[in-house]
Order: C-alpha cells, then sequence, then structure tokens
C-alpha cells in the first residue's frame, strides 16, 4: 500500500499500541497531524512542550508502556528537553518526535534549524533521524524497544518535513516478546547465605522493584525473613505503609529516623535500587555496609556501592528463589524494627495542628486522610517534595509519584492530566508548591479541555522555599528568592475552573473533598508554615541513635 511516511509512522505508533500523544502542532509536523485524523491515537494538544513531555513522562511511569511527544523543530524541540531528559534519569519509557526542515536545508544556515540528534544524546538512550522512508518501521520498533526495555528511557525520532511527505511502501513490525531473565543459581544461593547470617539486615527497595511488578514478591520475601524495609522517593508503595515492617521512606539530605537503621545495619539487601534514587554516599559513606543487590541489571559503579553478591535477573523470581533457600526461624528482630514505633509517633503528632498557616506535615497528613490506597499524587519539585516524600505513605506502588531523578519543577500539573487519562475513576491531586506552580499551569486549560478533573494543591509561601531552606542552613539568610504571586483562586476561576482558598487548619480537609468531587479540575490555595524546614534540620543535626 502507498502512502507517504508521516502515515506509515502513524500505523507503526499504532502497532505498538499508543493511545495518545501529547504535543503542539507545528509546520514541520504537519503532515504527521494530518495522518493523525484518521488514526485511533489520540492527540492532546498541550500549552507548552515541556507540559507535554511531562505528560509523556508520567504516562511511561504510570503504565509502563512509551508514553509518546511531540513537537516542531527548533524551539519547540527544545521545549521538549526538560521532560525527555526526566523521563530518562527517571526511568520512565518515553518517545519523543520532532518535526525538523528537509534534508536539503541542513548543510546551510536554516531558519529555526538545529542539530536535534545532537541536541537530545544527552538526554536519551537513542535517538536517530529519519533519513529515508523505507526505514522507518525498523526505527519505531527499536524505539519503543529500547525505551521499554530496562532500564526504561528516553528515546528521540526525528522527521524531517520532506521525509514526511514522501511516498513510501512498507508495513509494521511484528512486536517480539521479552522473555524473562532468571538469575543464576550461584548468585540466588550466594546471596541466601549472606542474608541468613545476618544479625541486621535492611531492605533499601527502589523503583525497580515497582518497575519489576515486584511489590508482593518483596513484601513476602520481607515477611517471612523478618527484614525491615525502607523504599526511595520513587519506591513508595512497595510495601504497604502500614505493614509492621516498613520504616517508610529514605533519601532526605538531612538525617532522619532511618539513618540510624543503615548505621547499625549489618548487610543492606538493595532490590530494584538505583544509584540516582539516593546515592549510597549518603548512607554508606565509608563503603563499609556489605550490600546485596537485586535487580533487572548489574550494579552502577560507585566506590559506596560494591556489592558483595549481584543477583541480576527478574526481581520478583530471584526473591522466590532466595525466600526457599534462605532460613532466618529463632533470629533476633533486625535492629530496624524498633525504629518504627518512633517514625509513626513523629508522623502523627500533627494530625491535629491547629496552627495557621498550615505547617506542611499537616497538610500531607490531612490529605492522606481523604485519598483511597489506589488514588494518586504526583509531586512536584520544591520544599513541599521533601515534606511529601517523608510523610506521604502508600499502600500501593505508583499511587505517589516524586521526580527524583531529574527532579525537574513543573511536572505536577501534566502528570496529573496523564494520571488521570489512564485511571478516569480514581481520585488525583496535584501537589505543588507556588513557584512550580507557575511554571506549567497553562496545563489546566489542557485538563478542563480533554475532562481530567483532578485537585491541584498549592503549597503557598510566596518564595522558592526549598533554596530559602538551603541557604538559611548554609548562610543563616536567604536571598533572591521571594516573589509576588496572582489571587490563586480567580485565576482558576478565570480559567472556568474551580479555585479556593484555605483560611484555618480546620478548612483544609473539608475543602480537599470538596474539590475531589467537583467535575472539572480546582485549585486550592493554601498557605503553609515553612518554618518547620528549619526545625526539622535542627531536629536532624541532634539526632542520636539507640545502640
Amino acid at each position: 500500500m502507498v502512502m507517504n511516511t508521516a502515515e506509515l509512522l502513524i500505523q507503526c505508533l499504532e502497532n505498538e499500541g499508543v493511545e495518545y500523544i501529547f504535543g503542539l502542532p507545528g509546520e514541520e509536523n504537519l503532515h504527521i497531524l494530518e495522518a493523525l485524523k484518521d488514526s485511533s491515537i489520540k492527540f492532546i494538544t498541550t500549552r507548552h512542550e515541556q507540559g507535554a513531555a511531562f505528560m509523556a513522562d508520567v504516562y511511561g511511569r504510570l503504565t509502563g508502556k512509551a508514553g509518546v511527544c511531540l513537537s516542531t523543530l527548533g524551539p519547540g524541540a527544545t521545549n521538549l528537553m526538560t521532560g525527555v531528559a526526566d523521563a530518562n534519569l527517571d526511568g520512565a519509557p518515553l518517545v519523543a518526535i520532532t518535526g525538523q526542515v528537509g534534508t536539503d536545508r541542513m548543510h546551510i544556515e536554516s531558519h529555526q534549524y538545529l542539530d536535534l540528534v545532537a541536541m537530545f544524546a544527552p538526554v536519551t538512550k537513542w535517538n536517530k533521524q529519519i533519513v529515508r522512508p523505507g526505514i522507518t518501521p525498523e526505527v519505531i520498533r527499536k524505539a519503543f524497544k529500547v525505551a521499554e526495555a530496562e532500564k526504561p528511557g528516553a528515546v528521540h525520532i526525528d522527521l524531517p518535513e520532506n521525509i514526511a511527505a514522501m511516498e513510501v511502501e512498507g508495513k509494521v513490525l511484528k512486536i517480539d516478546n521479552r522473555e524473562k531473565i532468571c538469575a543464576s543459581y550461584a548468585s540466588v544461593n550466594s546471596a541466601a547465605i549472606a542474608i541468613a547470617k545476618a544479625k541486621n539486615p535492611l531492605i533499601l527497595a527502589g523503583n525497580g522493584a515497582i518497575r519489576a511488578n515486584a511489590a508482593d514478591a518483596l513484601t513476602q520475601f520481607a515477611t517471612r525473613l523478618n527484614i525491615p524495609v525502607a523504599n526511595t522517593f520513587m519506591g513508595k508503595g512497595v510495601i504497604p505503609y502500614l505493614h509492621p515492617l516498613s520504616l517508610w521512606t529514605v533519601g532526605l539530605q538531612q538525617r532522619d529516623f532511618i539513618s540510624c537503621g543503615f548505621e547499625q545495619s549489618d548487610l543492606i539487601v538493595a532490590i530494584g535500587y538505583d544509584l540516582i534514587e539516593y546515592s549510597p554516599k549518603r548512607w554508606n559513606p565509608e563503603g563499609k555496609i556489605p550490600i546485596i543487590h537485586i535487580a533487572s541489571t548489574p550494579a552502577e559503579i560507585d566506590s559506596s556501592y560494591i556489592p558483595k553478591v549481584e543477583v541480576v535477573g527478574d526481581i520478583a523470581d530471584a526473591l522466590d528463589e532466595i525466600l526457599i533457600r534462605c532460613d532466618r526461624v529463632g533470629k533476633i528482630k533486625p535492629f530496624g524494627v524498633s525504629l518504627r514505633g518512633e517514625i509513626k509517633e513523629d508522623y502523627e503528632q500533627y494530625a491535629h495542628d491547629e496552627g495557621f498557616p498550615i505547617k506542611p506535615q499537616k497538610i500531607i497528613y490531612d490529605l492522606r486522610q481523604v485519598m483511597n490506597s489506589e488514588d494518586i499524587v504526583i509531586s512536584d519539585v520544591g520544599a513541599h517534595k521533601i515534606w511529601m516524600a517523608r510523610n506521604y505513605h502508600c499502600e500501593t506502588p505508583n499511587t505517589c509519584l516524586i521526580s527524583n531523578g531529574f527532579a525537574a519543577m513543573g511536572i505536577a500539573i501534566p502528570g496529573a492530566v496523564s494520571a488521570k487519562l489512564v485511571y478516569p475513576d480514581r481520585k488525583v491531586v496535584a501537589v505543588t508548591g507556588d513557584g512550580g506552580f507557575m511554571m506549567n499551569c497553562q496545563e489546566l486549560e489542557t485538563a478542563l479541555r480533554v475532562k481530567t478533573p483532578f485537585v491541584t494543591l498549592i503549597f503557598n509561601d510566596g518564595a522558592y522555599g526549598l533554596i530559602g531552606w538551603k541557604q538559611m542552613n548554609q548562610f543563616g539568610s536567604t536571598s533572591f528568592v521571594d516573589f509576588t504571586n496572582p489571587d490563586f483562586v480567580k485565576f482558576a476561576q478565570s480559567m472556568g475552573l474551580k479555585g479556593y482558598r484555605v483560611t484555618s487548619a480546620a478548612d483544609l480537609m473539608p475543602t480537599l473533598k470538596q474539590a475531589l468531587a467537583d467535575d472539572v479540575p480546582a485549585v486550592i490555595d493554601c498557605p503553609v508554615d515553612y518554618s518547620e524546614n528549619l526545625r526539622f534540620s535542627r531536629k536532624a543535626g541532634d539526632l542520636n541513635c539507640p545502640i
């Protein structure tokens, strides 16, 4: 069948099971947009390419299938970069497609021309320009295979406009099924022996365990062997937070209760852990704690992370095989188990706090009360992210998404659009600071237009609070972090959304419930008391671990 290259590309995307393409129209992607008119793929027109890339990023993280974003050349492509880089470092499968000038214009100075293949190379796993129409099926198939293979990440495809318009005869390629790869028996046996001998083992669980669908296997493994579990920011929900062995989240730059667990441990069992999630130099600075690495890929090189055993293969299968061979019956409870009471007590002390502006711990406590176990929060980056990481706890995986590899501000609102598209029956909340809100708040119009009602909860302090926190810790004063905000309630109403302002601590929970019941996107302006940041820093500095 004769068609043009853009039409063949869309057929290939349909073959890959693509549901949505997030992006903006442009002159150099006109043929792709025309081909989408008769496609089963829904094009989501966004208000900025960064928002489109973040939507594809979060779609990939929630589904395990590559999210797709589209831009034109030049400034459209450069606007994609932040979201593409975020997906790549956070391990979210993403395929970015950019329009480009014709191949007949690339050898001379040309309007809006940039070498996009060179530009995207540092922030992708693989990227390629389609230089001949006939290679399109191979390029698309490889793009999705590379993006979705462990460790997932971003790929980029560049399509010149004259190639897009050329006639081509072609057909889609068969999708090959990836076989499960099992760890070697030798590594499984060595891990089982080391774990059986350990007196104070501690499990460090990362996002890789969630990507591998190993949460149930990990929970059973920890329960049977009586080993406490700390998860990274991106590993939330890998073990239910109510489980008696769950020590909740590790990854803060400040010391916290869980730091004591690492200091007392004689073995760290790292399961699906990626060094980018929480540097081992923070929890194993001298490289003295023995480590068992259980993951789908070999361990990264780091002087503080040199495993004594690497168990590389399907994570759930590896945990099951170790469990068969490992016996910890009669072993005393590891030290880490004793930390749970202090962690829980610290969390619950803010349940009835009436201070206003509201303490971040109280905001998050109330948010947790109104969200069901399957509901989703997307955290933006800022001071609130630290509190969300520490205090928002999950029963199931992928119900609190935090960008922590690239840690890009502006992800929450676009990410919430994707979350609501993937799970329309779940409640979704975008948690953001006033700084992050103003970076991609335009995508609330997209949310209204595509009918994805979610709540945006703004921690409002009139400053870049995280930077102010660090400045106070380091220099004792702040500089260049303060700003003014629009009236967020009127801003929301002007877009056809619901807007709410919290005026007391008692106001927050009923406001959240009301906003979550609305049938359009809602914005909640919540003043926050970030003096708690410095109190926490002082408390962390004074923390002494029991022996």
